[in-house]
Parts: structure tokens; C-alpha cells; sequence
């Protein structure tokens, strides 16, 4: 029990940062119907843009955790944002009226170009980063010495996921930002003939999915403290898997299939074999799929004629 009680806080943290990333993806496929196959590099941009600012700090002899904290966070959703407008103005609204497979092709190869990218600028091999933040409660100890424990991260992680799920809903149901979003998912042209600036509200629907990318890399580059220009691949393709697995489109679903491959992750490589954990998500999802092809929350398209 303490051993499933471990796992089960390893596979929440892992979840709600997949979680994060998920809402990107169903965010911009709610409005333009499209995957943003960059999304993940974001991510990944965001947490390369996080060790060089500790780094940075860390010369400039600034010693208060919480100040380098704040900084980080705020200098990593501003430069990200940034990329994720950038991606949306080059990459899809020159295509936004072209068959489907055009931005789609665009997509995965900005992708392959933002990767390549950082390879360039960074390098190649695995930056690495000092832990920042340490300290955890203890929850059980058991006679062998196996101990239960949550740390100060896990935490916070947990409680800024939820937090910024419970902020993002509120934005899309309670906002003039949020009704510009809704009615743009329902007719773009219809919206644009009523005053809703569209080529706005799906450039801020970008930005604010790079922004929780860009968080999800900050918190993901102090939990691991390791990054590379190919993180971005497999987390993004792990976060669009809970966004199909949670119902494409739906921002409830999207949390709720990034904490349940975050839990299959975590229960799998715990249980039975960590080689094979990426292969027991996609197997799971394929098993859900066959049987709720929409998705856990997702409905089907109904088209009215």
C-alpha cells in the first residue's frame, strides 16, 4: 500500500504537467480545428529558456529562491508566448483557408524546425540544472526503510495545475476573451461579421497555450532538472495522447487524460517494466479509442444541413 500511495503521488505530479500541455493542443483545436504539432517544442523551449535564466541568475548573485523563482517564470511565459505567436502567424494563418493537410504539413514542420533550432543554438547534449527548491513531508516509513513522501515541488505543482485549470475555464466561460473564443469555434465568419476580431482571439488562444507550455517546461526543468532539444517529441505526443484519450476539445478532458496517462506511466514503470511504459500508454489509449472514439468527453461532430 505505501509502495501504490508512492506511485500514485509520482503519477499525479507526471499528470498534471501533461495535463498543462494537453490544454494547449485542445485550446487551438476548439477554434481552427487543427493540431499544433509544435506544441511540444514550445514546451521544450520553455524549458531550455529556464535553466539558462537560473544560470543567468545564479552568476548575477541573485540568492533569494522565491525572487528566482518569480523571474524565471515570468521571463520563460514571455519569451514563449512570444514563440507561440510567432508560430501561429507563420505557420497557420497564412493556411487558415487552405485544405486541411496544408497546416497540418506546416505544423510538424515547424516543429522539426524549432527543434533543430534549439539544436543549434544549444547543442545537442543534455543540459543539466542544480536543484533549486528541495525539501519534502514524509508520510509514512515503513520497517524496511521504504519511505512515503510528497515534496515541496510535487506541491506545487499539483496546486499551480489546478489553479491554472480552475483560471483558464473561468477565462473561456466567464470572459469577453472567452465568448470571442466560444463563438469562433462555432463560425469564424459569422463571428468576424458581428465585431469579434478573429485573427486576435486565435492569436491570443496561442499565446496562452504557450504560456501553460511554457509553465509546464518550468516546472517539469526543476522536477527532473535535465533537458534536451528531443524532450519536447515525446512529451508533446504524451500530451496530445491525454488530449484524444480526455475528448479533443474539451478542456475537463484534456486534464483528466494527461492525470490518467500520468498514472498508467507512472503504475506501469512501478509495477511491471519502466522500458515498456510508453508503449502501455498508446496501447491503453488505442483500447479506449475503439471503444469511445470521441474520447472520454469528446462528442461527435454533428453537421446540420
Amino acid at each position: 500500500m505505501d509502495y501504490f500511495l508512492q506511485q500514485l503521488i509520482n503519477g499525479l505530479t507526471l499528470g498534471a504537467v501533461y495535463g498543462l500541455i494537453a490544454i494547449g493542443y485542445t485550446m487551438v483545436y476548439g477554434i481552427i480545428g487543427m493540431i499544433n504539432f509544435a506544441h511540444g517544442e514550445i514546451y521544450m523551449i520553455g524549458a531550455f529558456i529556464t535553466v539558462i535564466c537560473f544560470t543567468v541568475l545564479g552568476l548575477a548573485g541573485i540568492g533569494s529562491v522565491a525572487v528566482m523563482l518569480m523571474i524565471v517564470l515570468l521571463v520563460s511565459i514571455v519569451i514563449t508566448s512570444l514563440y507561440g505567436w510567432t508560430v501561429e502567424r507563420v505557420a497557420y494563418r497564412p493556411l487558415r483557408r487552405a485544405p486541411r493537410l496544408a497546416p497540418l504539413i506546416s505544423a510538424i514542420g515547424m516543429s522539426v524546425l524549432l527543434q533543430n533550432y534549439v539544436q543549434l543554438l544549444q547543442g545537442a547534449r543534455v543540459k543539466t540544472m542544480t536543484p533549486v527548491l528541495q525539501g519534502s513531508f514524509v508520510l509514512s516509513q515503513r520497517a524496511d526503510g521504504f519511505v512515503v513522501s510528497i515534496s515541496y515541488l510535487q506541491i506545487i505543482i499539483i496546486a499551480l495545475t489546478v489553479m491554472l485549470m480552475t483560471t483558464v475555464t473561468l477565462v473561456i466561460h466567464r470572459t469577453p476573451l472567452g465568448r470571442a473564443q466560444r463563438a469562433c469555434e462555432q463560425d469564424k465568419i459569422m463571428a468576424a461579421l458581428v465585431g469579434i476580431n478573429v485573427d486576435r482571439t486565435i492569436s491570443t488562444t496561442f499565446v496562452i497555450g504557450a504560456a501553460l507550455a511554457a509553465i509546464a517546461g518550468f516546472m517539469v526543468t526543476l522536477y527532473y532538472g535535465v533537458v534536451d532539444f528531443f524532450m519536447g517529441f515525446l512529451a508533446g505526443m504524451k500530451a496530445f495522447t491525454a488530449a484524444v484519450l480526455g475528448g479533443i476539445g474539451s478542456l475537463p478532458g484534456a486534464m483528466l487524460g494527461g492525470l490518467l496517462i500520468g498514472l498508467i506511466e507512472s503504475f506501469w514503470a512501478g509495477y511491471v517494466n519502466a522500458q515498456y511504459k510508453d508503449v502501455a500508454v498508446f496501447a491503453i489509449l488505442m483500447l479506449v479509442l475503439m471503444i469511445r472514439p470521441n474520447g472520454l468527453f469528446g462528442r461527435p461532430e454533428i453537421e446540420k444541413v
